[in-house]
This record gives structure tokens, sequence and C-alpha cells, in this order.
């Protein structure tokens, strides 16, 4: 049985506009991504795998822009368009549908703030409502007169953005049965990620944590909402081996769990090859190749992708490399922008882009080899 599609992207152009020139990042990406499942995007350094995951969350930095395109995402039968949605829209959509882990963990915590706060700011942005009712049913449990901070909290959950409601807030300065609340999640989540001690774990700072530690801990703020898609943005690169494969296990073990997709951006067809259901293969912001994992490490069918298996050192093979160099995306080749580095390249592939099309079931390829050009 055939997964339901959870997220589209379609025709996705993003261009950066430097001093140096129009970086032509994106070139007409499109890729859809399955529920419950794992896809990788792989490619050389530069390629657009990083700008593609941004896009999807509208969060391209400047001065990028989205020139054309649409994200749509599908939930219980409803496509939304993500790129004509307001920026209060996509503010809710982050960390609660779609979650983020980033390359450089310690880049993305606040040094000044402790685990717990930064856990449980995600907590409060998202599942607000929640943790006020338990603050609540526990001081009700407690206390069987009303006391200020329990109609502090029904004033917040019937009315979150009301003017009085913020300035009842203000004035309830220890909201002390929220917090409470609030670090026992934090807790359970920093227990989930394997982290021994939690408790004190909670209360140190970033630099204090090593980089497996603050990478756990980055992941337990993007799973703090259940997210239905998470982007894992080469989450082991800077980790010693061991921790690389904890982490990845962690991944694998909360993808089952919590039954989310996850886009596994990496240059490893190592990591590939054990986590992914499905691989997009980019090269110099197009998508080359797309294929089951198994399809792609058996059969390539472009070019590039051959090159990228090929140049996998293996006992007893000569190393093989690509040749040449990855183009400037200022003003990268016409036509095929792999040409100048394609052992197969005509005379065709000069002038005009190959378009990606299904060759086999499942399997997509954009090259004039295949019919690319038809």
């Amino acid at each position: 049985m055939a997964k339901e599609e959870l997220l589209e992207i379609k025709d996705l152009l993003v261009r950066f506009y430097t001093y140096e020139g129009v970086v032509e990042a994106i070139d007409g990406v499109n890729l859809k991504i399955k529920k419950g499942e794992t896809l990788g995007l792989v490619g050389e350094t530069g390629c657009g795998k990083s700008v593609t995951s941004l896009s999807v969350m509208r969060l391209v930095p400047s001065p990028g822009r989205i020139e054309k395109g649409n994200v749509f995402m599908v939930e219980e039968g409803k496509k939304t368009e993500f790129l004509t949605q307001s920026e209060s829209f996509m503010r809710k959509i982050r960390g609660k549908d779609i979650a983020m882990i980033f390359q450089e963990p310690r880049a993305y915590l606040n040094p000044v703030y402790s685990v717990r706060d930064q856990i449980s700011e995600v907590l409060l942005v998202h599942r607000k409502t929640e943790f006020l009712k338990k603050a609540l049913e526990s001081l009700e449990k407690e206390k069987k007169k009303k006391t200020f901070e329990m109609k502090v909290y029904e004033r917040m959950i019937e009315k979150p953005n009301a003017v009085t409601t913020k300035i009842l807030s203000r004035l309830l300065r220890r909201k002390r049965k929220l917090n409470e609340e609030l670090k026992k999640e934090v807790v359970r989540l920093i227990k989930e990620m394997g982290i021994p001690d939690p408790e004190r774990v909670a209360e140190m700072y970033p630099h204090e944590l090593s980089g497996g530690m603050a990478q756990r801990v980055v992941i337990a703020m993007a799973i703090a909402c259940n997210p239905v898609l998470l982007i894992a943005d080469e989450p082991t690169t800077n980790l010693d081996v061991t921790v690389q494969a904890q982490i990845l296990s962690l991944i694998k073990e909360l993808k089952d769990r919590f039954q989310s997709s996850i886009l596994y951006i990496t240059h490893d067809l190592g990591v590939v090859a054990e986590i992914c259901d499905r691989v997009a293969v980019m090269y110099a912001g197009n998508i080359v190749e797309l294929a089951e994992v198994f399809e792609l490490f058996e059969s390539p069918l472009h070019p590039y992708a051959k090159g990228l298996l090929e140049s996998i050192p293996r006992p007893g093979q000569e190393f093989k490399s690509i040749p040449g160099t990855v183009p400037s995306l200022i003003n990268p080749p016409s036509g095929c922008r792999f040409h100048d580095r394609c052992p197969y390249a005509m005379s065709v592939c000069t002038t005009v882009k190959p378009r990606l099309i299904e060759v086999q079931k499942d399997h997509f390829v954009a090259c004039h080899l295949v019919g690319g050009s038809k």
C-alpha cells in the first residue's frame, strides 16, 4: 500500500542577491515527502540542500529570496500552501508541525539561558494551554480556596490574548505551579534523549554540555511538540563516530515512536543507506535523481549519482573521484549543470536543461541519456 503524501515542494526557485552577483541557489526543485518515511537529501557542499529545507519553513536568510514555486503540506486531507501564508501563521507551524535539528547545536542554543528555559520556551509557545490546565488541576488538588495564582491561570486559559490577561500575568511574577509542570516535561524529554541525570542537565547552560549532549538537547526541543515532519540538517557532522551512531539510533527510535516523517540532509551515503527509505540526489540547485535507497545504490542512472557511489572507498577497488569542481552558482553552466564534469555529455546537455522524469516505478532521473529532454 502506497504511503500518503505529507509535503510537496513544487518548482522551487531561490535566488541570493549579493554584491558579486545573483546566486541561483535553487533552480526549480520538485520533491515529495511521504507520511512516515525518511527521505535522504544528498549532494556536495553548496548544492542547495540546506536552502531547500529552510525554504520549507520560510526561513531563507537575507539576501535570499524565494522567487517562485509552492510548498504544500497535507494534513487530514487538507492541502495548505506555505509560501502565501502570513508570518504569524508560519510561526504556529514552525516547531509544532515542522521542526528542525541543526548542524551546529551550540549556534542555536542561547548561551545565557539554561536548558530548562530553552525547552520550556518551545512548550510555552505551542503547548501553553495544556500546561496551564495541568498547573490549575494541581493547585485545585492542593487548595480548597481559590488563590490569585489559580484565577490568573483560569483567565489565561479562557482569554489568552486579552490585555487584562497580560496585566494579570505580569502581576503574578512567579508562576510557581506552571514552572513546576514545565520542568517535569523538560526532565521527561531530556530523559527520553538518553541523557543521564536529567534533573541536573535541565539546569545546565550550553557551554557546560558536550557536543553529543548539546545535539540531544536540540533534538528534545525539536520533538517537544511531536511534529509531523522533522528536518535533520547534517546533525552528526561535528560529532565523533561513537556519538554519531548514538544520535542516528536515537533519530530512528524517535521516528518509529512518533510516526513522524524525516527529511535527512547529509553528504554521507553510509548514513543514507542506514536510515533512509528514499533518497534524492542534488547537484548545483537541482534534483538529478530520486529513488528508493536500495534501488539507487544498486542501479544509479544519473552520471553524478554513479560518480558519488564510485567515490566511496572500498576494499580491493580503485578509488575514483568525480573530475572537475562544483560550478559557481552565480554563473552556472547552461543546460544540464553537470555537463562540464560528465563523461557522457552530449551537445544537447550544454543547451537544454533535462526534466526530472519517472523512468521506472518511483525512480526519477533528470538526464538526457534516459530521455529527460522529452
